[in-house]
């Protein structure tokens, strides 16, 4: 039985969720129907990343980590701007408090959970530090340009950008963002690749899936067509459940700005689901490729989505970190190169960033 839903539910949830789509149109739900709803989305999102997978495993590593890492960014897109076109309070700050929350969430959320799992399970794994070190500074460069400097930039007040300065940082993240990916896939691809166990080290079920033959061309196209209406039915689903999120989080006395962190959530939950499982499979580096990968994807493909779609969204765009934010990002990434400059992993390391990410949780509900 449990055979059977793994291999239907990923082709029957994308049609589900396009049912959904058709039957929540322009109509407010209620609260049992959202909650439904949400369901529903969650699962999209997972049968997108299957297929994201499918698909990924027809291309191969680091290829594949690439495919997830922008089929989950375009999910994140999607809803932001969906999300800033319905308007509501908080939009103006929605795509800063989504890149930033999808940072911390890779960063010390994915990563803190793939250290810590790998090294419970295989002691001392080891991965790749000339590629993660690389990884982790094209997150900080991003982050920096993106939301560190409108915080301290005078052209514009209140963390914002200037149109001209708004588009250079578009142009130096996208650049960033392919220049990554040349090195990712070029070159230097060995970078990126899991270091191989020792010859007597012990097999693990979890990485089975390595082994397995490639997928067909036909199951590729399958794939890649439920992929798509898998992506546009959650970025619809999305915009019918935000009046019911926002009206939650307001009865609950949790700030508006905590919906960009429940977007980033929904959209790396799969993303977290495959980092953990190649950790515990002792491919570490993959997890690492997933968790930075998604990072740089965050930033360097949504400021300059969300860049183009200004120029027909209404109201201010505010990018700039506060000083909270702001010390978060600081310490994560001092965490992280100390993390990244060994090539191995402890359980105290991976405890320390999954502290951190709590502490931007609680902050984010409790400013």
């Amino acid at each position: 039985m449990a055979a059977k839903l793994r291999t239907y539910a990923p082709i029957a949830m994308p049609v589900l969720a396009l049912i959904a789509v058709v039957a929540t149109y322009h109509r407010y739900l209620s609260t049992g129907v959202a909650i439904l709803v949400g369901a529903i989305l969650i699962g999209a999102v997972l049968s997108a990343v299957h297929h994201a997978e499918v698909v990924a495993h027809r291309v191969g590593e680091p290829l594949g980590s690439i495919v997830l890492a922008v089929a989950v960014t375009v999910i994140e897109v999607g809803l932001i701007i969906t999300l800033m076109l319905a308007g509501g309070s908080g939009t103006e700050t929605l795509a800063r408090d989504t890149a930033f929350a999808a940072v911390m969430i890779t960063c010390n959320g994915i990563v803190g959970l793939s250290l810590f799992l790998g090294s419970l399970k295989h002691g001392l794994p080891r991965f790749n530090r000339e590629g993660t070190g690389a990884a982790l500074s094209v997150v900080a460069t991003l982050a920096g340009a993106a939301l560190v400097l409108p915080a301290f930039t005078t052209g514009a007040s209140g963390g914002r950008f200037t149109g001209v300065q708004l588009a250079f940082v578009a142009v130096i993240a996208l650049a960033l963002w392919l220049a990554f990916v040349s090195t990712q896939t070029g070159r230097h691809r060995d970078f990126f690749l899991p270091i191989k166990p020792p010859s007597d080290a012990r097999l693990d079920s979890t990485d089975s899936g390595d082994h397995a033959d490639p997928p067909t061309n036909r199951a590729t196209i399958v794939s890649l067509v439920l992929l798509v209406v898998s992506l546009l039915s959650v970025v619809q689903l999305g915009h019918a459940v935000q009046p019911n999120i926002e009206s939650g989080l307001a009865a609950a006395g949790i700030p508006s700005t905590f919906v960009g962190v429940v977007i980033a959530f929904i959209v790396l939950l799969p993303e977290g689901i495959a980092a953990s499982r190649a950790a515990l499979g002792n491919r570490l580096q993959t997890s690492l490729n997933l968790g930075y990968g998604s990072a740089i994807a965050s930033i360097g493909l949504t400021i300059p989505a969300i860049a183009v779609a200004s120029i027909w969204l209404d109201g201010p765009l505010v990018l700039g970190l506060g000083p909270v934010q702001l010390v978060l990002l600081a310490l994560t990434l001092l965490v992280s190169v100390l993390t990244v400059a060994p090539g191995r992993s402890t359980r105290l390391q991976g405890i320390i960033h999954l502290i951190i990410l709590a502490a931007f949780v609680f902050l984010a509900i409790s400013p």
